[in-house]
């Protein structure tokens, strides 16, 4: 497994690689690695075989611009030993490795943005979040020029965004979405999970059983009202859980639905002290 300290490092490994042939598929990640990651590497190995052969990438950048001037910059989890080690394993063939200077060079002035997908939901509740996740996306595809990148759906509004992004400056990359990675007890997988005192750990399956509920209620054609009602119910049931927002979008869209006549995805943003968990739910009416 190669490993790429910088911008210049990673295009000359990938710049060979494409010389012989190969397919290249990338997996972005801010490191601290768990399952769901490893979940991304597998489908990126699984695309590039089925292409003919090829090489997978993993990024590893804790990307400053998407966090906020209060946020968890400082605390988020970092453990490059072990994500390496983990990588390995996986059959990971290059980790893209960089610095904050060497992707945010001294006098950078462009950002990218997705207006309409970046200001609602969780980009009303971190402004300028989006507008970071967009840019050094755009970035990533363009140092390692991958044929397809691997996204999860846990971050649904982020894979939404990227797919908006690709489509409109016209990327030539393939998103491959990937489906939420769960604990044993239903919690979505998350390196922020890693923060999370002993007894919030234990409050933060209430997302996922509220998700369930939700779920079934729509596929019994329940009324949206009826819906969002009993998902609050479930959610402040749990005294830890400090409720941020609660929306039942266009599973294709992210539009507001005035009624169940197509899939939805039913998105929760929920704080246990100062940790920040979302998670969601494509459903069917």
């Amino acid at each position: 497994m190669q490993i790429c300290r910088s911008t210049q490092e990673m295009r000359a490994c990938t710049r060979g690689w494409r010389a012989a042939g190969a397919r290249l598929a990338l997996v972005p990640t801010m490191g601290a690695l768990h399952d769901g990651h490893l979940a991304l590497v597998a489908r990126a190995r699984d695309w590039v075989e089925a292409e003919g052969g090829g090489r997978v990438v993993t990024s590893i950048f804790v990307n400053p611009t998407q966090f906020g001037p209060n946020e968890d910059l400082e605390k988020y989890p970092r453990n490059e030993p072990g994500d390496l080690a983990l990588l390995r394993q996986a059959g990971c063939d290059a980790v893209f490795l960089p610095g904050v200077a060497d992707i945010y060079r001294p006098g950078s002035q462009t950002h990218v943005e997705v207006a309409g997908l970046g200001r609602m939901l969780i980009g009303r509740l971190r402004p300028g979040h989006f507008r970071g996740v967009a840019t050094v996306v755009t970035k990533l595809f363009n140092i390692v020029q991958p044929d397809a990148a691997a996204f999860g759906e846990k971050d649904f509004q982020q894979l939404t965004l990227i797919r908006q992004m690709v489509d409109d400056l016209d990327v030539p990359v393939q998103i491959l979405p990937v489906p939420t990675v769960r604990e044993a007890d239903g919690l979505a997988m998350s390196s922020r999970n890693q923060r999370l005192s002993p007894a919030d750990r234990a409050a933060a399956p209430v997302l996922n059983r509220a998700l369930d509920h939700a779920q079934a209620m729509v596929a019994e054609g329940q009324p949206l009202s009826q819906v969002r009602r009993r998902i609050r119910e479930i959610l402040r049931s749990e005294p830890r859980a400090e409720v941020q927002s609660v929306d039942i979008r266009d599973a294709r869209s992210l539009m507001r639905v005035a009624s169940l006549s197509a899939p939805v995805v039913i998105l929760l943003a929920v704080r246990f002290g100062d940790v920040l968990l979302i998670d969601q739910r494509v459903a069917q009416p």
